[in-house]
């Protein structure tokens, strides 16, 4: 039997990592579907906080076991996340809120340039011109899966220009952060959980109250709703960690670019359980175009120069010392 190559290996890791994300992501929004139009529980941030509360739980006994190592994380590095991430939940909300739904969905398609454009600038990272046409066939894609009617206003587009870049930036910085102070997703969660489940469990009910005009603390929670809260927190834990494995292992750009395939999961898996409301034929050829698009980025990101970073020549004598060093290097290793 052939040795597996580390390539192969790598190769199977990214994939279970993606099929992690895509099952708890579909998993939790239909779960809270069902939570929010069937039972009534409205209060998006709230259960957010919640969430987070969750997976904080999560780390703690994680590091309890030994299975997550002390880590250091800067304050100022900490707080800017949170921003961010905050911004992002809450944007989200009040875009929903104030824009129509086919404006929503633009929104959330911008996400993807303004990820690539974040790269371009901070990363100085080069996209091929397949891998851009493959980007653009994904959005073609999803905007006819899922922009209908298309309205906005002044309140609105503020709210979703707010929330488009504080996510964009939220997700650049999950990579940025791992990469920079080493961190693997289980200890930048143990940072960054119980910071975000303290700052959304107090906002939370202020902000629902103001978006849904109801109370937390004044819902008709029976067992069937709080099994449903619980399993969606559950299912939470893993929606996080595994956008943190994702993100860290590929980019936010091509998390932004095959998560959109949990869009059209979304779409069949609301079509199977909702009815058959929703799905037509433009929503048909959409998801078509779509998965396409997706097939040819992997593709096409995936080749020599399709997706890499920019690469300066250093000074000649610089060079001749790296040089240098490096036969020295190899010289010890040899010894």
């Amino acid at each position: 039997m052939a040795p597996v190559s580390k390539a192969d290996k790598k190769a199977a890791v990214d994939a279970a990592a993606w099929m992690f994300n895509v099952v708890t992501s579909v998993g939790i929004i239909i779960v809270n579907k069902a939570l929010m139009a069937t039972y009534g529980y409205s209060f998006a941030t709230t259960l957010t906080g919640l969430h987070f509360a969750t997976t904080t739980l999560m780390t703690i006994v994680l590091r309890c076991l030994g299975y997550i190592q002390p880590s250091h994380l800067p304050f100022t590095e900490l707080l800017r996340f949170i921003l961010f991430a905050n911004f992002s939940i809450v944007g989200m909300n009040v875009s929903l809120m104030w824009n129509s739904v086919g404006f929503y969905q633009i929104a959330k398609l911008s996400m993807i340039p303004v990820s690539c454009l974040l790269e371009m600038v901070f990363d100085k990272i080069r996209y091929s011109r397949d891998t851009k046409l493959s980007i653009g066939l994904v959005l073609v894609g999803v905007g006819v899966c899922t922009v209908t009617d298309v309205s906005v206003n002044t309140k609105g587009f503020v709210a979703a220009v707010v929330a488009v870049w504080s996510t964009a930036l939220q997700q650049y910085y999950v990579h940025y952060l791992q990469r920079k102070y080493s961190l693997n997703s289980f200890n930048l969660l143990g940072h960054t959980a119980p910071a975000q489940a303290a700052t959304l469990l107090v906002v939370g009910p202020f902000l629902d109250y103001w978006l849904t005009e109801k109370r937390v603390d004044m819902y008709d929670y029976n067992l069937v709703s709080v099994l449903f809260i619980t399993l969606s927190c559950t299912i939470a834990v893993g929606t996080n960690l595994s956008q943190f494995i994702c993100i860290g292992r590929f980019t936010a750009v091509s998390f932004q670019v095959l998560g959109h395939m949990k869009t059209i999961l979304v779409l069949v898996m609301g079509f199977f359980f909702f009815g058959r409301e929703g799905l037509n034929l433009h929503v048909v050829v959409g998801m078509i175009i779509a998965v396409l698009g997706m097939i040819w980025y992997g593709n096409a990101s995936s080749k020599p120069g399709g997706k890499e970073r920019r690469s300066y020549s250093l000074p000649t004598t610089r060079q001749q010392k790296l040089g240098a060093a490096s036969d020295s290097d190899d010289n010890e290793d040899k010894a």
